[in-house]
């Protein structure tokens, strides 16, 4: 088969690989390898991929199913509190069937605590907080997702709430979902944001010692040789590349 004749396989694979978004959303960053590495870690043989990490955009209404009763509830019910659904709402995403609402930060309980005791809305269980981190996404490097579930709605969402790496503190949910107390011990461990208002934020995984945050996207991959079974497995940053 000719290289120049279409792959309709290929054109397929390709609109069906995650987080591709075409030319939509707001790019943070090109990445080269699988895994961004650029210090010889990257032993996956995918060296010569590049590609553009996009962030979906803010949805349109209507947003669809039961979004728009949930978006609606929630605007009605900041407005009840005299806070403008604007100041506290960055922006509404439905991407992938899913419903993120991005937050203000300094807003984060009210709204969380809206989202739990609305009738209408009844989020009554964060099944924790997640960390990413995005160094190219300059100012706001930093984010916190919370997974929010209502068992009596039958329904599930998102939180998303951004911090600059100069200043990483968000507010804790712990007065509001108490299980969250060690979800952000865990996030602050890997990812350094600062929870305001924990009662105990120490560290959870890694040693009281220990210098940096793991599973940030600029963390070295060099690491500690480990021996199994009499082999001496080397770090991963001496391991052979195939790039």
């Amino acid at each position: 088969m000719s290289t120049e004749e279409p792959n309709p396989e290929k054109d397929l694979s390709a609109q069906n690989l995650p987080g591709q978004r075409g030319d939509a959303g707001e790019e943070v960053r090109v990445q080269r390898g699988m895994f961004g590495a650029d210090n010889g870690g990257d032993t996956s043989g995918y060296g010569g991929l590049v590609r553009s990490v996009r962030l979906p955009g803010p949805a349109a209404r209507p947003y669809g199913g039961w979004f728009d009763e949930v978006a609606d509830e929630l605007e009605g019910a900041l407005e009840e509190q005299d806070l403008l659904p604007a100041n506290a709402i960055e922006k509404t995403v439905v991407d992938r069937g899913e419903l993120t609402f991005h937050i203000e930060r300094e807003h984060l309980p009210r709204v969380a605590r809206t989202l739990r005791d609305d009738p209408a809305l009844r989020f009554e269980l964060c099944t924790g907080v997640s960390g990413v981190h995005y160094p190219g996404d300059r100012g706001r490097e930093l984010h916190a997702v919370y997974h929010l579930r209502s068992l009596t709605h039958g329904r599930a969402i998102r939180l998303e709430v951004s911090a600059p790496d100069s200043d990483p503190h968000v507010p804790s949910l712990v007065s509001v979902y108490p299980t969250n107390d060690w979800h952000e011990r865990e996030t602050y461990d890997f990812f350094g944001l600062v929870f305001d208002g924990h009662p105990a934020l120490t560290r959870i995984m890694m040693p009281d010692d220990w210098q940096g945050f793991p599973q940030r996207k600029d963390y070295p991959l060099g690491g500690i040789a480990v021996e199994y079974k009499g082999a001496q497995i080397p770090a991963p940053d001496q391991r052979r590349s195939y790039s």
